[in-house]
């Protein structure tokens, strides 16, 4: 799939401020710090498109990007990050839920999980409350360009291992680099097949 058309619409803090328009989102989810802006904006292929930040737990709207103009890319606020205050962490929470459990729009949840560290609780309860809600996501391995193949085969057979005591299979799961590109287009290849899938479901 190509990207012809990529343009920020809104920024919304809390789920009834979300677009009213009718048509599929694919949104962005993980631990501050995991590049989900900079995913986006390799993805798209539009630097600056995506706000990103030195400082974890900058988002704490929910971004709407307009592709191609018929589908949406949605960056949601990052979550586990230790110095953002309690009130706050509660706050994203339920921006995070709300939108994650309720929005008719969301078709996939790709959740970004840093290839370099290994399997956090924080991520599998997160992924194993997906499973338990019946919501649709994928798992997205970034920065693969910072470890050797070595270290990078490691962790995710790891991550096989603490996923498979709960889960019967693996999820849909991609690898990924902002920086050199790698998974840009098995990303957008997935999202293209979906889309083609649900023709017809937002007209």
């Amino acid at each position: 799939m190509e990207i012809k058309q990529a343009e920020f619409v809104l920024s919304a803090p809390d789920l009834k401020h979300c677009p009213e328009e009718k048509v599929a989102e694919y949104a962005f989810i993980g631990r501050s710090n995991v590049g989900k802006s900079s995913l986006i904006n390799m993805l798209v292929k539009k630097k600056g498109l995506a706000k990103t930040s030195s400082t974890p737990g900058k988002t704490q709207l929910i971004n709407f990007f307009k592709i191609n103009e018929s589908w949406m890319l949605v960056d949601l606020p990052g979550y586990g990050y230790a110095k953002v205050a309690k009130s706050m962490k509660g706050k994203f929470h339920k921006i995070i839920t709300n939108y994650v459990s309720k929005r008719e729009n969301l078709v996939n949840l790709f959740v970004l999980i840093d290839c370099r560290h290994a399997p956090q609780r924080i991520d599998l309860d997160f992924m194993e409350w997906l499973g338990e809600e019946g919501i649709p996501f994928s798992i997205v391995f970034t920065k693969v360009d910072k470890v050797s193949s070595t270290v990078l085969q490691k962790n995710l057979s790891h991550y096989k291992k603490e996923m498979l005591k709960v889960w019967e299979e693996m999820p849909v799961n991609f690898i990924s680099s902002s920086t050199s590109e790698i998974g840009r287009l098995e990303l957008l290849n997935y999202i293209g097949r979906i889309n083609e899938s649900l023709v017809g479901k937002f007209n």
